[in-house]
Formats: C-alpha cells, sequence, structure tokens
C-alpha cells in the first residue's frame, strides 16, 4: 500500500507534536514545588499519601510527568501555574552560575531584584567568565538550549597570555582532542596578536556546551586564557547591558532561539 505524500505530511506532524509535549512534560511533584506550594520532596509525600491528582485521577507514582494542559491538584485545589519568564544577564565576574552557594559568595540570582519567579541559568559560565547568559523557568526551553544534537552557536572574545599561531588557529577550525572527545569545529578570527607583549585576542565561536571548553583548548596548546567574555549565544548580545545588568527576552528573541533548535536557523 502506498501512503499518499499528505498523509505522510501529517504522520510527520503528529510524531512532532508528540514530541514536543513529551519534552514540555514536568515530573509533577517539581511542577508543585514550582507553584510555591511545598518543597519538592515534601510534593513526593504528598503524592505518596495519596493527596495529588492529575487530570481528576490519584497520583500513584512518583515518575508521573505533566504539562501546562493537564490539571494538577493538591487536597482538592489545583495548583496556580507559573508564568513562564526568560530574562538576559550580561553575567559579571567573580559570580556563579547557580541559583544558590553555601560559601556564601554571589550568584546569578543576586543581579535579579524584583525577579520572583524561581529562575536558574541556562547552562553555564564560569566564576571569571563574563557576558551573555540566559535565565529562566521553563524547563522545556532551557533543555533545547542545552541539547548538544542542536549545536546553538556561542560567541567569545578570548584573550590569552601567548601568541596564538596560525597552525594553532586552523586547529581550532577543524577541531582538537580534549581529554573528553575531539571538539567540534571553531570559528576563530583573531583581533590582536603581540610577540612584545605576548598577548593574543581573538573572537571564538563554538558549537557545544562542554565544562571550561575554551580554556581547556587553550591548555592544549600551553596558553593561560586572563579574559573571557561570552559576545552572543544563538542571536542574543549584551551590547545594550552593563555588567550585571538584565531584561526580559522579548517575544521574537525566544521564537528565533525555539526555531533555530527546531529547523536550524534564525529569523532574519
Amino acid at each position: 500500500m502506498i501512503i499518499p505524500k499528505q498523509d505522510l505530511r501529517i504522520g510527520e506532524i503528529r510524531k512532532t507534536t508528540i514530541k514536543e509535549r513529551e519534552d514540555s512534560m514536568e515530573r509533577i511533584q517539581k511542577l508543585i514545588a514550582q507553584a510555591g506550594i511545598t518543597s519538592r520532596r515534601k510534593a513526593e509525600e504528598l503524592i505518596l499519601a495519596g493527596r495529588v491528582t492529575l487530570n481528576g485521577e490519584v497520583v500513584k507514582e512518583l515518575g508521573t510527568k505533566a504539562d501546562v494542559h493537564d490539571t494538577i491538584e493538591v487536597d482538592g485545589k489545583p495548583i496556580r501555574k507559573e508564568e513562564k519568564v526568560y530574562f538576559l544577564l550580561n553575567k559579571p565576574k567573580q559570580c556563579l552560575s547557580s541559583v544558590s552557594d553555601e560559601r556564601g559568595r554571589k550568584t546569578v540570582i543576586d543581579y535579579l531584584p524584583g525577579v520572583n519567579a524561581r529562575v536558574y541559568p541556562v547552562g553555564r559560565l564560569d566564576y571569571e567568565t563574563t557576558g551573555v547568559l540566559i535565565l529562566t523557568n521553563d524547563g522545556a526551553f532551557a533543555n533545547k538550549m542545552m541539547h548538544p544534537r542542536f549545536h546553538l552557536n556561542k560567541k567569545y572574545e578570548c584573550t590569552i597570555n601567548g601568541v596564538l599561531s596560525d597552525k594553532q588557529v586552523e586547529e581550532l577550525k577543524k577541531g582538537i582532542e580534549l581529554e573528553d572527545g575531539m571538539t567540534l569545529p571553531a570559528k576563530v578570527q583573531i583581533l590582536q596578536r603581540s610577540k612584545n607583549k605576548n598577548k593574543t585576542i581573538f573572537e571564538i565561536t563554538i558549537f557545544e556546551g562542554r565544562n571550561r571548553e575554551i580554556r581547556r583548548m587553550m591548555e592544549h596548546f600551553g596558553y593561560r586564557v586572563t579574559r573571557l567574555e561570552r559576545l552572543q549565544y544563538g542571536n542574543l548580545d549584551c551590547k545594550n547591558l552593563r555588567q550585571g545588568e538584565y531584561r526580559r527576552l522579548r517575544s521574537y528573541e525566544i521564537r528565533s532561539l525555539l526555531k533555530f533548535v527546531n529547523e536550524g536557523e534564525f529569523e532574519k
């Protein structure tokens, strides 16, 4: 039997819709905690006590998932669904990409005064690295942004204590071997190279999100990064934000990021 092309397309759309719904689903105890009712651990206790329902049915397993289209009730009262929010922060130096720190160091949350939603960073910039960082409470969005298969571009300006040779630039463009495997090919543009100052400033665009990737790339060549700033994340930049300042993402910016991970291209 030959399936008409139109029917194939309908099948593809249906599969995509199901996949998008699966990606947006979260464990019920997490949704209860996000609604501000109680902690995630206490929410698990409520589930085990039979006090939580999903679309009118008592939840019996802790692994049960739901999304914004479902109705979750605790002791017969619907939980308030948290509004999805998205922020762009120009992360300053000596600041953790975390929501808290047991040693009392500053985190990115300290730079979002007036934001009551429980947001968290999308990926990480290390303690000394500055620049573009997204924070949100939308788990499905964050997962898409960080998923390695989408190769979302991240552009940095990097300063090192050495002279990066043309040969090393070509190696970066092809990919180099680190302890956790070959890096994806990077884009590199030299901005300043000085033998007298023993310094190179360059722009580098990477397409994966490994821990300390650029710093480890430079360590591979025997150099130390003295300054690192993320200039761009996808189509976002911080040109109008000083370090430590933030703003809400605009709806078209969110759509453009999602369009990229869904279709592999940005809106012009």
